[in-house]
């Protein structure tokens, strides 16, 4: 954590609502995606940073410097966006990120045939996703968008690491498996993503 925000934390905790700003600003972005990615929807994922920033400011007093500060907030996204999934039961949709292809949503202006496919491949993706529970989505997500450790997943959902690569095993294996049977109708080659998963499932 650089000093200028230890310095905008402790301006914060003392009723800096500029200094706590400046916060926002820095992270608005990790805390906006992971609501997208937990909850699917633009207005819902808006909603669910708003309220995480807003418990954040709240608990100031009860965060502990000495941890990151960002897995904190995260943490207090995470859990809130399980909690909205469980409440209303949530269908998670599509995922935008270029490391994983696979997961994208359509590209703007696409031919009608590639729309079609795409649009399946949505479909695909929403089935394998809803499959996992709220709290194996979010392993999965900060994992795979954020790169986050098993540490820090552990830690931004209140789990044991083991706990944590239990859950990543048990959700990997059940995404993979029901990955390659929707590709046994499918001529088109599995993408290097759903390899990675399948290859990560038969080595643990």
């Amino acid at each position: 954590m650089c000093n200028t925000e230890q310095q905008w934390i402790a301006a914060a905790k003392t009723g800096d609502k500029d200094a706590f700003a400046k916060l926002v600003e820095k992270y608005q972005r990790p805390v906006y995606s992971v609501c997208y990615r937990m909850l699917g929807t633009p207005t819902a994922a808006e909603d669910a940073a708003q309220e995480a920033f807003i418990r954040a400011y709240q608990a100031l007093d009860q965060y502990d410097i000495s941890r990151s500060f960002a897995t904190w907030v995260l943490s207090i996204a995470s859990n809130y966006s399980i909690d909205q999934l469980r409440k209303k039961k949530v269908t998670i949709l599509s995922m935008d990120n270029e490391k994983h292809a696979w997961l994208a949503p359509p590209d703007p202006g696409p031919s009608p045939e590639k729309a079609a496919l795409q649009r399946e491949k949505l479909g695909q993706i929403q089935s394998l996703l809803t499959d996992l529970n709220e709290v194996d989505r979010a392993a999965i997500i900060l994992q795979y968008w954020h790169d986050y450790s098993y540490e820090e997943i552990a830690d931004t959902l209140d789990l044991s690491s083991s706990a944590v690569k239990s859950r990543l095993f048990r959700a990997r294996r059940l995404m993979a498996e029901k990955w390659q049977k929707m590709q046994l109708p499918s001529t088109a080659p599995v993408n290097s993503t759903a390899k990675r998963i399948a290859h990560e499932t038969s080595t643990i």
